[in-house]
């Protein structure tokens, strides 16, 4: 089989041939350490402001607001740790079911040192509500961490009205005497599809990364905007205004600025076009296999993000049969790939556990072909009648919906 057809972006993507050409004088000539004094270290610590400057542009804020990690895992570890132990007493944090591990674990970890946690339930599209962000608010909250749109259903949240509304109820707690809520939001899904100006959206920190946006792996982007208290969550040399110690990724970093620079050039077009394949993609899926189910809401969703539960079969086994055929998919988050429990993000649409464990994403890029996803077309049924005839599995479409019925009725009732 000498075809492939690479459907996971979301998990990564290819870095774009430009991107390397941009990093490539950062490797073996502009090799300098930025801390030095010296000529050649001048030049990497050229291409570290410029790089700044070029990433603050996109996200609407001042160059010195912008601090390097070593990727959005980094980045989220340091907002969501680095602002509460700051706050140097015991707080509240609030996020959803819905969050990539990176968020839930360290607010899970936050949790086990005697910090309060409130994990917001989602509809069936995924959504979190505002009103459930209100309503979870107590005196000692100081973190909301919201995901800007979900790295497996591609639901992109309603983060600006989210942010207003904190915003707003920071005036009142100043009043009060209470603590600031700072507002984070990983984004590192969101970035190159959707605008991540920081005024727009309200928000104190917000997480972006190179590996999703045809930029190098290895380096993201944490966004704090003045005021909000952080302290380090890696000791050192003191850099990134003592935020984030460690020599420079200067060939990551020049990589992930151009990245993000050209991502917004071509937003706009690429959206468009991946849109229109999507939504074609999915009605063919949905209109050729029975008992298929779209995860996520079916507009507000992220453009290259195709997430459908095949009912009766195990998502693992197709992604074997796929790749026999050339093509790369997934189950859910690369990052909980080794787990064979099923995916958190759609058990918390209310889904059954036949649903979560039937459920394959495809994610497209900027390569991605309406050729590639009829290849995909001609084989993917024959794929599922296979694996139907020889599971023992028969769900009922009317117990399915069932359940999903009676997990918004509970989310109503709380």
């Amino acid at each position: 089989m000498n075809k492939h057809i690479y459907l996971d972006h979301a998990s990564t993507t290819p870095t774009d041939p430009r991107v390397v050409k941009a990093m490539e004088p950062y490797w073996n000539e502009k090799y300098g350490n930025p801390s030095s004094l010296y000529r050649l270290s001048l030049a990497s610590k050229q291409a570290i402001i410029d790089s700044r400057e070029k990433i603050a542009k996109v996200l609407n804020c001042q160059p010195d607001e912008i601090i390097f990690t070593g990727g959005g895992t980094e980045s989220i570890n340091l907002a969501i740790k680095g602002s509460v132990w700051a706050a140097k007493k015991p707080v509240h944090i609030i996020t959803s079911k819905v969050e990539h591990p990176a968020v839930l674990n360290s607010c899970q970890r936050l949790n086990s040192q005697g910090h309060k946690l409130s994990i917001l339930p989602v509809d069936r599209y995924g959504f979190v509500s505002l009103e459930d962000v209100k309503k979870a608010i107590k005196d000692d909250t100081l973190l909301v961490s919201i995901m800007m749109a979900n790295n497996e259903i591609g639901t992109i949240q309603p983060i600006q009205e989210i942010g207003v509304y904190i915003e707003k109820l920071n005036k009142e707690r100043v009043e009060k005497g209470l603590d600031k809520i700072y507002f984070h939001t990983d984004a590192c899904q969101a970035a190159g599809a959707l605008d991540i100006d920081v005024k727009k959206l309200h928000v104190d920190m917000i997480t972006i990364n190179g590996s999703k946006i045809y930029g190098p792996k290895g380096v993201g982007v944490l966004y704090l905007k003045p005021g909000t208290k952080l302290i380090p969550i890696i000791d050192g040399g003191g850099q990134e205004k003592k935020m984030r110690s460690g020599t420079e990724n200067v060939p990551g970093i020049v990589g992930m600025a151009e990245a993000l620079d050209i991502a917004y050039q071509e937003k706009e077009k690429e959206n468009k076009r991946q849109i229109e394949l999507r939504d074609w993609f999915i009605e063919q899926l949905l209109k050729t296999i029975d008992k298929s189910i779209l995860n996520g809401d079916p507009k507000k969703r992220l453009p290259n993000n195709i997430n459908i539960s095949f009912l009766d079969i195990e998502g693992e086994a197709v992604l074997l049969y796929l790749d026999e055929i050339g093509v790369m998919a997934s189950t859910g988050s690369a990052c909980t790939s080794s787990s064979l429990e099923p995916s958190h993000v759609i058990r918390a649409l209310g889904a059954p556990y036949e649903v979560a464990h039937g459920s394959i994403r495809f994610t497209m890029g900027k390569s991605t072909t309406k050729k590639d996803l009829q290849h995909v077309l001609e084989n993917f049924p024959e794929i599922v009648k296979k694996l139907r005839q020889a599971s023992p599995a028969n769900v009922d479409m009317a117990e399915v919906e069932k359940t999903f019925v009676d997990a918004e009725r509970k989310i109503l009732d709380l």
